[in-house]
């Protein structure tokens, strides 16, 4: 039984992953490579440090890898209002946290960007901690993220939820079992390849069904 959940914050809290696929579509573009976006989307929920070589090639992260990253920054600025979260997410982070589980919030986005959607969802007055990408050295599906947010609040165990299959890949490597959200766009067979224990439709079908999930209730460590 695990005794903290760690969320996801990007795609799964907050409505993000296409604006995220449509800025770095237009930071390629400022190089004169194009990419199909649907190649791009597929790998969103990585970090900025593995996206850029997985869907271009190493070449390109050797040449123009920081500076991609930079005009990613610039391009997803303008669309940042548009971010709203996704129906259920302050509910459902609420009663994961009576059920008594320690909660983080677990991002490898910019602090800015983190501390916008942490304020829209009412994160931080219900988490125990956060990340952001100063926290760690590699960006999922490396499994820094994970390991980061349960050592923030001295956790024993952990479940992860998350939107991608590479959420699903980075707890997998350590043993982290996760539960899928549909949110992503990936499917349900799909989140299961990958190793999730559980995949739902939606932040409010999750709640629903708790009670089925390692969510149910906490390990006795849990305070």
């Amino acid at each position: 039984m695990a005794d903290t959940a760690i969320f996801d914050v990007d795609g799964t809290l907050v409505d993000t992953n296409y604006q995220h696929a449509l800025a770095w579509y237009r930071a390629f573009r400022r190089f004169d490579i194009t990419l199909p976006i649907w190649r791009i989307h597929r790998a969103i929920g990585m970090g900025g440090d593995q996206l850029v070589a997985h869907v271009a090639d190493e070449e390109t992260e050797a040449a123009h890898g920081d500076a991609l990253r930079d005009e990613w920054t610039e391009e997803f600025a303008p669309m940042i209002d548009e971010i709203r979260p996704l129906e259920g997410a302050r509910e459902l982070l609420v009663e994961v946290k009576q059920r008594g589980f320690r909660l983080v919030l677990a991002s490898s986005g910019k602090a800015e960007h983190v501390d916008r959607f942490l304020d829209l969802i009412g994160g931080k007055d219900v988490a125990d901690a956060w990340t952001t990408s100063d926290d760690v050295e590699a960006s999922k599906p490396q499994p820094d993220l994970v390991q980061t947010a349960l050592a923030r609040v001295a956790g024993a165990s952990a479940v992860m939820i998350g939107d991608s299959v590479w959420d699903v890949i980075a707890a997998g490597r350590i043993d982290v079992p996760s539960i899928g959200i549909r949110a992503g766009g990936f499917s349900t067979a799909e989140l299961q390849d990958a190793g999730a224990v559980a995949v739902f439709e939606s932040l409010p079908e999750l709640q629903a069904g708790l009670e089925a999930t390692p969510l149910a209730r906490p390990s006795s460590a849990a305070g």
